[in-house]
């Protein structure tokens, strides 16, 4: 070995070294799967009423309606708690009945009352923690979104959110959470525990007799708002109001959570926070409730959820507007991993999600109290939830001279305001920053009420704004959507007057933009939205740059403490890249129109290992769950648009290629037909990543609803393979109902096969590919609960099929074939019947020239799941690109063309295809069969906003007196001081590590050197000594 040699070696074993010390510990949230589960109540169901009534005329509303029908057994629940001696705005109803049909009736006899606004299943949940990976079930919950960590705190290790967020500096000034009421709703509070020292009540809404917490998530949740020994919490005075509402098993009910609300509400608490989650945003008596808790000016402080890294996983009701939804950082600023990032997937997919994640804040290896005493650790954003309810109770008594402009919404303003964004991560992951606790109070007692928007600006040139700054527009591209929240602090209730103006930017190219809005007309309660779509007009096609403008909105509303109404302007400016019409061969078409997702409907999972978590609840789209393959296609300089229409409206000539990723939905009989024409005629081609379908398996995976007494099979399965068949019909393409499944290779590259579909038919033309592979049996694996004989046995089965097609090939006009296309109709036999189906009727011809195009090509792949981020074990985004490169040039790689297996799969013998499952209520929401009439009424038909001049804003100026004036400038100069000696501390701290760091640099390669020198001097002196030897 050579001292050259040696000496790389040294350099690189001690570089290994550094990077490893320097790596940030791996966290055990792996070890520790979280679970829940949800049932509903045998024969209970929840009936709300439009207003509140006390207990004898709820009773005799619903007395009024069954005695006239045929229900004889039935009861109201007693609700033993104390929301029982106040009006209520819903009851527990009890039917004795097994019988499904005079449930119904009674159920509709309720709801024809007047007074009845709607009847819902009574539900409970189960959450509990597991080291273990047993089958338990997840199905539409809210739990607890803490993640247990280590029980006792080393002293020197202990991470301290009341010193990271400086709340002593409050503290010194008196500001300490002081007449500030506060509710926890979560596990309950030990009694007489020595970290507390105002809870003012604690109420139990369980069916347990114990008002401790026998969990510890309640208490640790108390501690970080307001303990005032060891592990301090922010708000140590705060007036702690504490609701049980999950037992010591984790155990709720929809209903506990209904009465608690409604007894903070006539209590007058100030802050509830909700260290909970779930994925089911249409639990509508819970969703209500959250409104009408916020219109009675209760701040809701709740966590975003634990589902990170994936986007698209916010939980409700950390999702809702009128709710502060937090996520979770670590002690160093980085994104926790388990933090749930945006965007909302309850717009999805006709629209786009909202940001939904307001803030971020500490919420990873937390300090906070112990059950019965000391502390401990806790990660999740179950722990920054309470670290914003805390700050959210020491803003608002430090504000108390203003007391009456503190709500929701003005509440939220100065936090988002006064976060710091932090750098390196986009609107999605952080919301609008991290919180700071000093900054907000400064905001706060200088705070005057306003109307603002989240985000406050579209900055499309900014990396923030992923995944708009990802890909500028052009003209041709379909317009992008900006859902902004409006934030109202002036009144609960405000209005939209008229259009919102659209102020083109004259000297940066704003005319080049094209403007067009949706919006809530009415704010409340405190917030509202407003949808923005942009797009580049035909001037702009050639233009690669900037264009800005603003749209203006104008808002009337009453403000607090006066009568007299008052209108309020608030802008929101845009910024947006625009670059030249990319060539046709480079621009994708992703297919969202054609996905569903839980709820409403029991759509599985696409993956079938995944055993705790079947529903399919957050939905896919390009931006959350397909991100990764997002980032490789803009990577490899392809540019996306997301379809969220019909195939009937869109210029297949704008595209080389429409990919079609896991469909659930059905297709319309002019999709079918108008693609087929995109293909042979405009030169269009599809991809397609499918998924399994399996009747047998989709009616094993069934569980018992107990409320209707009847099973609920899966809508549909990992795909809707019977409909992509119909789609697939004019080509000679089908895939089937086997459920392949394992590990396998394609040329180097190594490839595992989750759950995925086989082709069927295929055509036999020259130059056609087919690939196969042997896969298990999953199918029958899951269907035999794992005992099959035949586990191991794996059979050939083809999965991937590329076709080029051409005229020759094409079908005659006149072939039509059946299709089981279930109907909307109340009788359930009519999903069974097939009817006529003429695929090529009245075809759409959307290019009048003559001009010829080169037939389109085919591409099927029979898994997305290697595609697919939320449970991806190997990623195909090569296999990926290989067919673009086949759709888009009609290149075949010489890999694929290795593997065509075309002519062993000729002698496969043909099989049945897949049938519609009858059980399917596909239809109660498919947008596709409730609109079997009227496709076309789906096309997105937007109005652009004439551009205009700019007007002066109108702003609200409230005055205040001179002794609260001085009152906040006092505290104020005290803030700013020890802001600047926070600042110049942090500075000296850089500037220390700086030095340190040169320092441990400068000693690093000194020693390192000597290291090497002795090594050398060593070496020779060895090489002499042999050489004497010798």
């Amino acid at each position: 070995m050579s001292a050259l040699t040696f000496l790389f070696v040294i350099n690189a074993v001690f570089a290994l070294f550094v990077a490893e010390c320097t790596l940030e510990k791996a966290s055990s949230l792996s070890s520790n799967e979280i679970r829940f589960q949800a049932k509903t109540v045998p024969n209970e169901f929840i009936v709300t009423y439009y207003s509140k009534y006390n207990t004898n005329v709820r009773i005799s509303f619903i007395q009024r309606r069954l005695s006239k029908g045929n229900a004889l057994k039935w009861s109201i629940v007693p609700r033993r708690n104390l929301a029982a001696q106040y009006p209520s705005d819903f009851d527990i109803l009890h039917v004795s009945d097994t019988n499904s049909t005079l449930i119904k009736e009674t159920l509709s006899n309720v709801k024809a009352h007047p007074a009845v606004k709607a009847v819902f299943r009574q539900q409970y949940v189960q959450r509990w923690l597991s080291s273990n990976n047993n089958d338990s079930v997840n199905y539409n919950t809210r739990h607890l979104q803490g993640v247990p960590r280590e029980k006792r705190v080393r002293a020197g290790n202990a991470q301290h959110v009341s010193a990271s967020l400086h709340a002593d500096v409050l503290w010194k000034l008196g500001i300490t959470g002081k007449g500030v009421r506060v509710a926890i709703f979560d596990t309950g509070l030990t009694q007489n525990h020595p970290h507390f020292r105002n809870v003012k009540e604690r109420t139990n809404w369980t069916n347990e007799k114990s008002l401790d917490d026998g969990v510890s998530h309640g208490t640790f949740v108390a501690g970080v708002i307001a303990s005032s020994k060891e592990c301090l919490g922010l708000a140590p005075d705060a007036e702690l109001h504490i609701y049980k509402v999950f037992t010591n098993s984790q155990v709720s009910y929809t209903s506990w959570f209904l009465d608690a609300f409604n007894y903070a509400i006539y209590q007058k608490v100030n802050i509830i926070n909700l260290s909970i989650g779930g994925p089911d945003f249409m639990d509508l008596p819970f969703v209500d409730k959250v409104l009408e808790l916020s219109a009675n000016n209760i701040i809701m402080v709740s966590a975003a959820g634990n589902d990170g890294p994936i986007y698209g996983t916010l939980n409700n009701p950390g999702d809702q507007s009128d709710v502060i939804g937090v996520g979770s950082i670590n002690f160093d600023n980085k994104i926790a991993r388990f933090s749930s990032r945006g965007m909302t997937t309850w717009e999805l997919p006709l629209g786009y999600g909202r940001i939904g994640l307001d803030i971020v804040t500490y919420g990873s290896q937390v300090e906070g109290s112990d059950v019965r005493m000391g502390c401990r650790r806790l990660s999740g954003t179950s722990v920054s939830s309470p670290v914003v309810a805390g700050v959210a109770a020491l803003l608002r008594s430090g504000a108390s001279h203003k007391i009456d402009l503190v709500n929701p919404s003005s509440l939220k303003q100065v936090l988002v305001e006064g976060a710091e964004r932090l750098p390196n991560y986009n609107i999605f992951e952080q919301g609008q920053g991290k919180l700071n606790l000093l900054k907000s109070m400064q905001l706060l007692l200088s705070y005057k009420p306003k109307i603002s928007l989240i985000p406050s600006s579209l900055d499309f040139t900014s990396n923030y704004m992923w995944p708009y700054s990802s890909q500028p527009l052009f003209y041709g591209s379909t317009a992008a959507i900006v859902n902004v929240t409006i934030l109202n602090g002036i009144s609960v209730t405000g209005k939209v007057l008229g259009q919102p103006k659209w102020i083109p930017d004259p000297d940066n190219f704003g005319r080049f933009l094209n403007i067009s809005t949706s919006f809530s007309s009415t704010i409340w309660p405190w917030t509202g939205w407003m949808s923005v779509y942009i797009a580049v007009n035909k001037e702009a096609q050639n233009y690669e740059g900037i264009a800005k403008g603003r749209l203006i909105l104008l808002i009337e509303c009453v403000p607090i403490g006066t009568n007299k109404s008052q209108q309020s302007e608030v802008d929101l400016p845009l910024t947006i890249k625009i670059t030249p019409k990319p060539p046709r061969h480079k621009r994708i078409l992703w297919d969202q129109f054609h996905s569903l997702r839980y709820p409403p409907g029991y759509i599985p999972r696409d993956n079938l290992k995944i055993k705790t978590d079947p529903l399919d609840w957050r939905a896919d789209h390009i931006h959350t769950n397909f991100r990764d393959t997002y980032i490789h296609l803009r990577n490899s300089g392809y540019y996306i648009d997301v379809l969220r229409e019909p195939y009937t409206c869109f210029n297949p000539l704008e595209y080389g290629v429409l990919l079609i990723v896991d469909p659930e939905e059905e297709f319309f009989d002019d999709e079918i037909s108008s693609l087929e024409h995109y293909v042979y005629e405009n030169g269009l081609s599809v991809i397609i990543f499918a998924d399994w379908y399996n009747t047998t398996v989709m009616r094993h995976i069934k569980f018992f609803d107990e409320n209707s007494r009847q099973w609920w099979i899966p809508d549909t399965g990992g795909a809707n393979i019977p409909a992509l068949n119909d789609l697939l019909k004019p080509f000679n393409i089908s895939l089937g109902d086997f459920v392949g499944e394992g590990h396998f290779k394609l040329g180097d590259h190594s490839m595992y096969y989750a759950s995925g579909t086989t082709l069927v038919t295929f055509p036999n033309n020259q130059d056609d590919v087919v690939i196969g592979t042997n896969l298990n049996d999953q199918g029958e694996s899951v269907i035999t609960n794992g005992k099959s004989q035949n586990m191991d046995v794996k059979q050939f089965v083809p999965i991937m099929g590329l076709f080029q097609t051409n005229l020759k090939s094409r079908q005659p006009e006149n072939i039509k074939y059946l299709r089981n296309l279930p109907v909307v109709d109340d009788n359930p036999k009519l999903s069974d019947i097939p009817f006529d189906h003429a695929i090529l009727k009245n075809r759409i011809l959307l290019n009048e020239k003559s001009e010829r195009f080169a037939e389109g090509r085919i591409a099927v792949y029979g898994d997305s799941n290697c595609l697919d981020s939320s449970h991806m074990e190997k990623a195909c985004f090569w296999l990926l690109t290989t067919i673009l490169d086949f759709a888009m040039n009609s290149h075949k790689s010489m890999l694929l063309e290795n593997l065509n297996r075309i002519s062993e799969f000729k002698q496969m013998k043909s099989k049945p295809l897949p049938m519609r499952i009858s059980s399917s209520n596909l239809k109660k929401f498919s947008k596709v069969i409730r609109n079997i009439k009227n496709p076309n009424s789906r096309c997105e038909k937007l109005e652009w906003i004439v551009g205009t001049t700019l007007n002066i804003s109108k702003r609200i100026e409230l005055n205040l007196d001179s002794t609260e004036e001085n009152q906040k400038n006092n505290i104020i100069i005290n803030i700013n001081t020890e802001l600047a000696k926070i600042t110049l501390d942090n500075d000296m701290r850089s500037a220390d590590q700086i030095d340190f760091n040169i320092n441990i640099s400068v000693l690093f390669m000194i020693t390192l050197s000597a290291t090497v020198l002795i090594v050398f001097i060593l070496f020779l002196k060895g090489k002499i000594a042999f050489h004497s030897f010798k």
